[in-house]
């Protein structure tokens, strides 16, 4: 759990809370039912969006802080290259063999088409190869691992929006092939009864809303047109955890400051609430805000031009009955803002702010960044690429690098 200690200078000018971390995180029972469960192990796989895990990272970072109870492992199995038939690692029945099932996952998502539409006007011939090798793909998982649970992810967009169309011309661009890519891999979802998520349209509507308000920062959430910067990564990430039913809430507290009582509160415990003549609290927060570093000019870009705020980050602070016109908002001695006693009456969302809650969570991100390092070490730098040594170092090398992680 997060205690948090909450001290609020009762005074005409100022609104004082200080925050400690703590040392552990409970589990978010918020009554909605999110997808993965306790002992899951999630495999992502496809091609070379998913290998520089942009996406991944802030999913892995969402469900480590807001469900810190749930034992869940997360494996990045992407190969840059990959097509629905394998590649640069190998043919898809080895991929899938090596990379999905020997790491017995009970939970798989498969993003593969920006490669299969091979960068030019839509080809019949190349979409039959894609629609029949999927089904390979998902018979081969099936077989190997008859209860796994999939969700198929639509590829997500080659960028035509901030700049003009460069390749498939003729049908307006290549995102207009990838989409029927897309629609392909949703009506196979529904087909077969799985899960699915469109990695493909949020994101374009962000890279138009984004370039409408900032057409230079626009360019950078898919730098190279292909593979989504961090930022252009936290739209996939939303798209995916909503498909699987994320809770918005990290917590949120009412407090009558008038009447000293305890409103409502949710995700939390509120406890020791008092005024001498300090109004003070403490709270046991169950989940940490999302990853968004203050300093990242693209994705603030993106916060600004999507609606991921509200559906996934809302840690709201309600404080009512305040006398002062003005109050300023301190936590762990450092002031973060000051608002009027309206605005506090209305409630802020603690989430946006550069609180130690945020910065706790950005350790996190950035440790799951390192774990993703040593896994791409490990499997494609040691276990792939010396797999025809017959050294006995080299399984020794495997194995200590799956102890480091």
């Amino acid at each position: 759990m997060r205690r948090t200690t909450f001290f609020v200078t009762f005074c005409w000018l100022t609104l004082q809370v200080l925050a400690l971390l703590c040392l552990a995180l409970q589990a978010s029972a918020q009554g909605r039912p999110f997808y993965l469960r306790n002992e899951d192990r999630v495999v992502f796989y496809g091609d070379s969006i998913t290998e520089r895990g942009s996406y991944v990272a802030f999913v892995e970072s969402y469900v480590v802080t807001r469900f810190p109870d749930l034992n869940v492992r997360f494996i990045n199995s992407g190969w840059a290259g990959d097509w629905v038939v394998g590649g640069g690692g190998g043919k898809v029945d080895e991929r899938l063999t090596r990379d999905v099932v020997a790491n017995k996952p009970t939970v798989a998502t498969c993003m593969l088409g920006m490669n299969d539409a091979a960068y030019q006007d839509f080809d019949p011939a190349f979409f039959d190869v894609y629609t029949k090798g999927y089904q390979h793909l998902l018979d081969t998982l099936r077989q190997g691992l008859p209860n796994l649970r999939i969700t198929l992810l639509e590829p997500s967009p080659f960028d035509d929006v901030t700049r003009p169309p460069q390749y498939a011309l003729h049908d307006g661009g290549y995102n207009k092939v990838i989409v029927r890519y897309g629609q392909f891999v949703q009506e196979l979802a529904r087909q077969q009864h799985l899960e699915v998520a469109d990695m493909n349209a949020p994101l374009v509507a962000v890279l138009e809303k984004a370039r409408l308000a900032d057409p230079i920062l626009a360019e950078k959430i898919i730098p190279d047109r292909i593979h989504p910067s961090a930022a252009g990564g936290l739209v996939m990430a939303a798209a995916l955890l909503e498909a699987w039913k994320a809770p918005a809430m990290v917590s949120a507290v009412e407090i009558d400051a008038s009447h000293m009582r305890l409103q409502s509160q949710e995700n939390t415990r509120t406890t020791e609430l008092q005024q001498k003549p300090i109004l003070s609290w403490t709270q046991e927060d169950n989940a940490l805000p999302m990853p968004f570093d203050p300093k990242d000019y693209v994705l603030s870009l993106v916060l600004r031009s999507s609606n991921i705020v509200a559906s996934l980050d809302q840690q709201l602070l309600k404080v009512t009955g305040l006398p002062a016109p003005k109050y300023a908002l301190r936590i762990d001695g450092e002031e973060i803002g000051t608002w009027t006693r309206e605005d506090l009456a209305r409630g802020i969302n603690l989430a946006l702010l550069t609180t130690p809650m945020l910065k706790q969570a950005l350790t996190v991100y950035a440790f799951s960044g390192r774990l993703h390092s040593v896994r791409m070490a490990q499997w494609q730098g040691v276990q792939v690429a010396l797999q025809d040594e017959t050294s006995s170092h080299v399984s020794e090398a495997v194995a200590a690098l799956n102890a480091l992680e």
